[in-house]
């Protein structure tokens, strides 16, 4: 099993969290909310209007998002769905855990308490340089202040 932190539309409440429970593309159990431990910026672009977190370090916010344990299935179709390694690129990033609901061996229980967690995360590194001139969000939802819809792939 392996730990992803998500941050845009696989969340739940969000358009696509139904890939994150159906158990045709694998197993994803959620662990626990967190927050990135840098800061990175996360904008909303294109246009379809779709959640970015720009691997830039140290810029932009804490970045809030939800933790889960996925299998090897989940994890290859995570890598397909977000594009990987073109679109996105999967790294380890540490997450400050928020909230921890996740059942599993004493030492992952011991490391949710001290707070830090290594996950992947799904971050670009390739992206046009205008989007650094986006604005940066601390935590996204499709239908949030900030007014622009998500397009949903079925709809592109």
């Amino acid at each position: 099993m392996a730990r992803v932190f998500v941050y845009g539309t696989l969340k739940k409440g969000q358009p696509n969290y139904k890939h994150m429970i159906n158990t045709a593309k694998g197993l994803a159990k959620f662990q626990g909310r967190g927050h990135t431990v840098e800061k990175y910026p996360l904008v909303i672009a294109g246009k379809y209007n779709i959640p970015y977190m720009l691997n830039i370090p140290g810029t932009g916010h804490h970045v809030a998002g939800e933790i889960y344990s996925v299998d090897e299935q989940m994890l290859q179709f995570l890598d397909e769905f977000e594009g990987c390694p073109d679109m996105y690129q999967r790294t380890l990033m540490r997450i400050q855990v928020v909230e921890w609901e996740g059942k599993g061996s004493t030492g992952e229980a011991r490391a949710a308490a001290n707070g830090v967690l290594e996950c992947f995360v799904y971050s670009t590194a390739t992206y046009p340089p205008e989007w650094v001139g986006l604005p940066y969000y601390d935590s996204y939802d499709s239908s949030g202040k900030h007014g622009l819809s998500y397009v949903l792939r079925e709809s592109r």
